[in-house]
């Protein structure tokens, strides 16, 4: 048999494809016959709830088996008796990206002659442990099925949708040219494998709901039937998404989860999660409840609607701590799945400063990052946008702003000869132009002589001209019922020079939640201010500038 017939996890498992269904179970175009032994299930897998919650534990505790086994290096498991010959079809398994020479190596396991035929177990669960001894009993005994399903098959059809089948029917052995197959199988994966083996014929099946879909999908990957696990990923995607299920998705074992297949699968429900889950605020309770692959998918999005990455700092923090109260296990998922998530260069200087001291994560990787973040700070903007452009892919948004609630700000602060700070804002064109008309954007938090103060942009209604306008503001953030005083002075940085102009300065007394400021900065309404060919805006960027002086 060419190796060309077998389709591979390459397939397009959507496009045109041949219909054989009427050969399903035909003697007429069959070349061997197919015993399908159901046994009962393991009874760790009984559980009293129906639905989806049946298919959760039952995926979360395959996953931990199999990354348990992979630990152990327990690839295969061959077991020999008397009157026949046993496999377990994870010795026929091969590991994604292995070249054809390898594959095909791996799956010359049947090494001895077995008059009545080859038996196969085939344990979608995989085995908890190994057996202490020849003697011991196997998870699943051909002694007592609960039913023994006989199907007439064509080697060629199941070999060229089947990598697994291929294998079996071209390994070279005896065993190969044999027409009887019997195989093993627990009674949760029998409707699951009618499933697949209808697909391989008529590029279908009957499963419609998301549990008997996904189990269809786990059989697939097990058999190898790469087309199959598209079709299923299709089917998924297209259904109702819910929290759940795509968390269940997202908790599926690693060998699916990196299939090309099921990519667009997984990548839905991400972006599902940080859809449904973007404004952390409105949701908390229910984003602290989301395991790790669901905080991981909430936290990979720039759409998270926050305060600032101080309180996406804040948060994670409180959720590994939830999560994870041992502090060694706490480390190391900081390590290998949060810190890249924590946009550090978007911090501010103070929360750097605790990041610093906190002892959630090793000390000598928190210096690293916070170092980072600070020389990232400290560079010029256009050396600021090179570093994000050399670092940033598809991966990794470590610089990318996220849509913060307070505006990302860049601060100068001096002691002397007065106490003085300057502070600059930058704005984009889409975001200026949301909000119109009465909304306002507010920057971070910085402070002068002890006090907090903030920023805040507005689209204004002009009572005396009657249009809308652009409006910035400087408020003090409510601390008692101190005053302060400050001078202050607004610029923006006008084409064609690119240079900062002052718009507007002046002195004010303030107590505590008051705000001053100019309602026309720029003494042009709302339209020409947003054009295309507006002065204001330098390659779509509002760039502005706030200086502060504490007045004597």
């Amino acid at each position: 048999m060419d190796t060309h017939i077998c389709s591979g996890r390459g397939s397009n498992g959507l496009g045109t494809q041949s219909d054989y269904g009427f050969a399903f179970d035909d003697s007429n175009f069959s070349d061997r016959v197919l015993m399908i032994e159901v046994v009962p299930d393991l009874p760790e897998l009984k559980t009293e709830e129906e639905g989806l919650s049946l298919v959760v534990d039952w995926a979360r505790k395959r996953k931990r088996r199999r990354e348990e086994i992979n630990r152990r290096g327990n690839d295969a498991d061959v077991v020999v008796q008397r009157d026949e010959q046993v496999v377990n079809c994870t010795a026929l398994e091969m590991e994604d990206g292995l070249a054809d020479d390898e594959w095909e190596e791996e799956a010359v396991v049947m090494l001895e002659e077995s008059p009545s035929g080859i038996v196969m177990t085939t344990n979608l669960f995989g085995d908890d442990e190994e057996s202490e001894n020849d003697d011991s009993s196997t998870d699943m005994d051909s002694s007592n099925p609960l039913r023994v399903r006989t199907l007439h098959i064509s080697s060629p059809i199941l070999a060229a949708k089947s990598r697994f089948f291929y294998k079996l029917f071209s390994n070279g052995m005896k065993e190969s040219e044999q027409r009887n197959i019997t195989i093993q199988i627990h009674a949760s994966e029998e409707a699951a494998l009618m499933d697949l083996l209808n697909f391989m014929y008529s590029n279908t099946f009957s499963a419609t709901t998301p549990t008997a879909v996904l189990d269809v999908m786990m059989v697939a990957d097990k058999f190898e039937v790469a087309s199959c696990m598209k079709y299923c990923s299709h089917l998924l995607r297209n259904l109702r998404m819910t929290t759940e299920s795509a968390l269940l998705y997202l908790d599926l074992p690693f060998n699916i989860l990196v299939a090309d297949e099921v990519q667009p699968l997984t990548d839905a429900a991400k972006q599902f999660l940080a859809q449904r889950f973007k404004d952390i605020t409105k949701f908390q309770e229910d984003v602290l409840s989301l395991p790790l692959s669901g905080i991981e998918a909430v936290l990979s999005s720039d759409n998270l609607q926050i305060a600032s990455e101080d309180a996406v700092f804040d948060f994670v923090l409180k959720w590994a701590r939830m999560h994870y109260p041992k502090l060694e296990e706490r480390r190391e998922v900081w390590s290998s799945h949060l810190l890249h998530l924590i946009r550090f260069p978007c911090m501010t200087c103070r929360k750097l400063k605790k990041v610093m001291m906190c002892n959630d994560f090793d000390p000598k990787l928190a210096s690293k990052l916070v170092f980072e973040a600070l020389f990232y700070k400290a560079e010029a903007p256009y050396r600021q946008r090179s570093i994000a452009a050399e670092a940033g892919n598809a991966l990794y948004h470590g610089y990318v702003e996220r849509a913060y609630k307070y505006r990302p700000i860049k601060a100068l602060e001096f002691e002397t000869p007065r106490q003085q700070c300057v502070i600059y804002l930058d704005l984009k064109r889409d975001e200026c132009a949301s909000l119109f008309p009465a909304g306002r954007v507010y920057s971070q938090a910085f402070h002068l002589g002890g006090q907090g103060f903030f920023l805040s942009a507005h689209c204004n209604m002009d009572h005396q001209s009657a249009f809308h306008c652009f409006g910035l503001f400087l408020g003090m953030q409510e601390k008692g019922s101190v005053s302060f005083a400050v001078d202050y002075e607004f610029a923006a940085r006008i084409s064609p020079g690119e240079e900062y102009v002052s718009k507007y300065k002046g002195d004010y007394t303030f107590t505590s939640g008051k705000a001053v400021g100019y309602r026309n900065l720029f003494g042009v309404a709302w339209t020409p201010f947003l054009s295309e060919d507006s002065l204001f805006f330098i390659n779509g960027i509002l760039h502005l500038r706030a200086e502060l002086r504490v007045r004597v």
